[in-house]
């Protein structure tokens, strides 16, 4: 029998990037406030995660949530920068709803969509400064990998609410059935190649992002809360995947700087 995933924000940008890899092991409802396009009307769940009861139905016999839907992200029009009060409706109360919803429904495990905001301020400091900048000439070598316990250092309230969801999740872990996975995912993009010269830091290609949120659907039970970095094994990367390779079984394939090549010239 197909596990039932429901995942939030389908049809954004990293939704958009592991639909393909889901429906092809699971059977996929959505729970989106415009719904999705080319799913069965019966998985195809139309609400906003602002509104608990609007939402419950959706998680009725779901083994698995992957939680994606947040405001603040690419397809935002102020991105990173967008205001406390759409944040808190949609990153805060809305992802406080998705847990209540689904530790309420008996759902075994959340897959949160955490993000690489919740320690871009590194980047204020040398040597990872020097490496979102592209100033490669500067760095003595070999940049230490940052690992998933390291003090958070959000730059906005977007990485903020994330910490937030980070959070929340440990304490539904704690004091619930549920398991939660948290995935600190770095720069996805729809045409799935790095956008600039920090990308080749901090870039997680389609198939890399779908292999982790596979194997986070899959990790065995007695994952019960944990943080992995979502990246890919970026030559010039920073944040630490050992983590995830020894607890959940992550290979990924691609490196941003094999996709742009050596004769790349990023555009500023």
């Amino acid at each position: 029998m197909q596990r039932k995933i429901l995942v939030t924000g389908l049809s954004g940008v990293v939704g958009s990037a592991i639909r393909p890899a889901l429906e092809k092991r699971y059977q996929v409802s959505s729970l989106a406030r415009r719904g999705a396009p080319g799913l069965l009307r019966e998985r195809n769940f139309q609400a906003d995660i602002a509104e608990l009861e609007a939402i419950r139905p959706a998680f009725s016999g779901v083994d698995t949530v992957v939680h994606l839907a947040a405001t603040g992200g690419v397809r935002s029009p102020m991105g990173t920068r967008t205001g406390f009060s759409e944040l808190q409706q949609t990153n805060i109360v809305g992802t406080y709803n998705v847990f209540e919803a689904a530790a309420n429904a008996g759902v075994r495990r959340i897959v949160f969509a955490s993000s690489g905001a919740t320690v871009r301020g590194y980047e204020n400091s040398s040597p990872y400064r020097e490496l979102a900048r592209g100033e490669y000439q500067k760095l003595d070598g070999p940049v230490p990998r940052l690992a998933k316990d390291v003090e958070p250092r959000p730059m906005s309230l977007y990485g903020v609410t994330k910490l937030f969801g980070e959070a929340l999740g440990r304490c539904y872990a704690e004091t619930t059935p549920l398991s939660v996975i948290c995935l600190r995912i770095g720069s996805v993009s729809p045409e799935n190649r790095p956008r600039d010269v920090r990308g080749r830091a901090v870039f997680v290609s389609h198939q890399d992002l779908a292999q982790l949120v596979v194997k986070s659907i899959e990790a065995p039970a007695r994952v019960r809360f944990d943080i992995f970095y979502g990246v890919s094994d970026n030559t010039r990367g920073y944040r630490d995947l050992s983590h995830a390779r020894e607890v959940l079984g992550y290979s990924p394939q691609d490196d941003a700087d094999a996709l742009l090549g050596e004769n790349h010239v990023d555009v500023p």
